[in-house]
């Protein structure tokens, strides 16, 4: 697609009185305004997902997965694309299979792409595919899904990560044969002595490990080389480990804590490889005796150093991560650039070996490069949210970005002062022709203690101040996150706005990407800030003049959703509410599958000061709920488990105010189906119609389901 230009203005008269600061994104080359139309549910989930780049060994290509979504399947499929970083040649599609192919990597000689893909009923297997041409062929057939591949650097090996039993670890008939039996167990029964019980969406008790493996590609043998490891490396997502460029270390990170897990400590762990590729030794532990976290270690390109996230307070729900340096030589760990107050990730290394580094700030997500060794962080690139960055040939560094108007495509740019970017991919550049954009602008009121709190404001296409328009205040979870200038799939800001809706969504106190004072402030008391924070930035929206005072509606999730029902207890100028995932009653909170950080959160455990640790749970304010609202809820989510809106449903129809439930029985956390999707919105849309005084008489109440 075209780039995305996303960029300050002159501030206007008006934009002066109110604190704002509008900005505009914008599709060159698009269809005239007057063509277009807004956005719709189908035109959200109709977009191409572009995942992140992998470079080629010589820096000269890129290759990517791309996922499209079909309604009529209810899933989506990616395929894998290659695409030349200088731009001299169009896209090219290399995987066309109906299930999802995914984590490409690049064989050394730069002439085969190893990556994952799902074929069949099978759990998916990893496959090799030539860039010369031809078909992909299996080099896996494992009764488990191995993790993403990375290449031995002599191109004879494939290093994966994958689940298996202690003790039967990587003999794969008796793997099956365990498999086979818990499948067939008629109880299903759940049963544990750990604190780790769930996680995320599945019971985290079955016995298995992610261990390491490595795969002869000759002889289609594979090694297990962490026989016996019991350690937890991820409760979400797969493994955060890496490969040393000379192929004679593995290092991962895992807790190092024992049963029954009162407390975790993620470490960094390193295993000794001899030189046929095999395990040359156990795994030693890196970091042992620094009590907070240790993650996501990387490699620099010389292999002097690991590079990898620091957590300094153990257990602190709100601690930003620092990025440290690991001595290989020495062992001693220096945190990378100290002063810096923010978060940042490291995404790659140029081609030098310099860090690439994504850094959440003020609602946008930039590129940074620093030196290893530290100094003065320089930006790359600026403005939306860059999602992945890597180092190409010579100065160039590819990186993807969206923001609220446009998903996310490939981008290029060169290290250089004045170096200008250029789009490298156009995956939506159709569908986004036909689409009104969404004019978008920062806002700042004063909030709680007089700090100003930032928004992102956004206006329904064809927005015109003379008239009257209903508020929508979107709430981001976390409550240590915040809402972006990205396309959010879940949360479309510009799919709001185009419903015809004045979105504001506010960066609240606690919030990320504004320092670490401003995260930390909430903890102890998730309400009160935050609460105050959104009522002000509403008043000052309100005095504007295009804002109908009758017209105010509010929805979050996971923490947005506590906020909602807090505001539900506080409040009754909003005409209906939304309440996705929310959190209702914060004892029931130690049901979800992450209880760790909990009494920090809350102010004090249940079983030290029960009072305490209810005194901003929205269940003691229900003798003043008084809203209309929607509750929303998957039925598989173990992070605010359904119980929670069930029970805020049970006392809202308890006392007679007007509620409606929607649980999604094959959902999490997230809504991630088309289908379900499609079903959340319009029931989201729904609902808000149904109770807009501006509307009429409102819409009929829908059909039971």
């Amino acid at each position: 697609m075209p780039r995305s230009i996303c960029r300050l203005v002159p501030i206007v008269a008006l934009a002066l009185q109110a604190g704002l600061a509008p900005t505009w994104s914008q599709t060159p080359g698009a269809a005239s305004p007057a063509l277009r139309r807004p956005m719709t549910v189908e035109d959200l989930w109709a977009m191409a997902r572009v995942g992140a780049p992998v470079v080629s060994p010589d820096g000269r290509a890129v290759v990517l997965p791309v996922t499209r979504f079909d309604f009529e399947k209810n899933r989506g499929n990616s395929d894998l694309w290659l695409v030349s970083v200088d731009g001299s040649t169009p896209p090219r599609q290399l995987t066309f299979q109906e299930e999802g192919d995914s984590s490409p990597a690049w064989s050394p000689d730069g002439r085969r792409l190893a990556f994952l893909s799902k074929r069949g009923d099978k759990p998916a297997q990893i496959y090799l595919i030539s860039l010369e041409g031809g078909e992909a062929w299996p080099v896996t057939d494992l009764p488990i899904a191995p993790g993403a591949p990375k290449w031995s650097p002599d191109g004879r090996r494939l290093y994966f990560a994958a689940a298996t039993y202690p003790g039967l670890d990587g003999d794969w008939a008796k793997v099956k044969q365990r498999l086979d039996e818990a499948k067939e167990d008629k109880t299903r029964a759940q049963a544990s002595e750990s604190r780790i019980f769930r996680a995320w969406d599945r019971y985290a008790n079955d016995g298995t490990f992610a261990h390491f493996f490595a795969l002869d590609l000759a002889t289609r043998a594979v090694t297990d080389l962490t026989p016996g490891l019991a350690l937890w490396t991820a409760l979400e997502g797969g493994p955060q480990w890496d490969l040393a460029p000379d192929g004679r270390e593995l290092a991962f990170a895992a807790n190092s804590t024992a049963p029954p897990h009162a407390t975790l400590d993620y470490d960094l762990w390193a295993l000794p490889l001899g030189a046929d590729g095999l395990a040359a030794g156990a795994p030693s532990n890196l970091t042992a005796g620094h009590l907070p976290d240790d993650l996501a270690p990387r490699y620099t390109p010389d292999g002097r150093y690991l590079i990898f996230e620091r957590q300094t307070r153990a257990e602190h729900p709100a601690d930003f991560s620092r990025l440290a340096r690991l001595d290989r030589r020495t062992g001693a760990v220096t945190l990378v650039a100290p002063a810096w107050d923010a978060s940042p990730s490291l995404a790659g290394f140029t081609a030098d070996g310099r860090m690439l580094l994504t850094v959440e700030e003020r609602a946008r997500v930039h590129l940074y490069v620093l030196p290893v060794t530290g100094g003065e962080p320089r930006p790359v690139a600026r403005g939306g949210r860059i999602h992945a960055a890597e180092g190409a040939r010579g100065n160039r560094v590819v990186f993807t970005r969206s923001n609220i108007n446009s998903p996310a495509e490939l981008y290029a740019t060169e290290l250089t002062a004045a170096a200008k970017e250029r789009p490298l991919t156009s995956f939506n550049a159709e569908r986004t022709a036909l689409l009104s954009s969404v004019r978008v602008e920062e806002l700042n009121v004063p909030g709680a203690g007089g700090e100003p709190v930032h928004s992102l404001l956004v206006y329904p296409p064809g927005f015109d101040r003379g008239a009257k328009y209903p508020l929508l205040v979107a709430i981001h979870g976390g409550p240590h996150g915040a809402f972006l200038d990205e396309y959010h799939y879940r949360w479309s800001a510009m799919l709001m706005a185009s419903r015809g809706y004045v979105t504001v969504l506010p960066n609240f106190h606690g919030s990320t990407g504004y320092g670490q004072a401003w995260a930390e402030s909430i903890v102890g008391d998730h309400a009160t800030k935050p609460y105050e924070d959104i009522q002000k930035t509403v008043d000052h929206l309100s005095q504007l003049g295009f804002v109908d005072p009758r017209r105010l509606f509010a929805a979050g999730g996971s923490y947005g959703g506590y906020l909602v029902n807090w505001i539900l207890g506080s409040t009754d100028r909003f005409a209906a509410l939304v309440s996705h995932a929310g959190v209702f009653d914060f004892e029931g909170q130690f049901a979800s599958d992450w209880v760790w950080a909990r009494p920090a959160a809350y102010g004090a455990a249940p079983w030290v000061d029960p009072e305490r640790t209810v005194r901003f749970s929205p269940s003691r304010q229900a003798p003043r709920f008084a809203t209309p609202t929607l509750v929303l809820h998957g039925e598989r989510d173990y992070r605010v488990p359904v119980t929670q809106g069930i029970q805020l449903y049970g006392v809202l129809q308890g006392k007679g105010v007007p509620s409606r439930i929607v649980v999604f029985p094959d959902e999490n956390h997230w809504i991630l189906k088309p289908q379900a999707a499609r079903l959340w919105w319009q029931e989201f849309f729904g609902w808000l119609e149904r109770f807009d005084p501006g509307r009429g008489a409102g819409a009929p109440a829908p059909a039971e389901r």
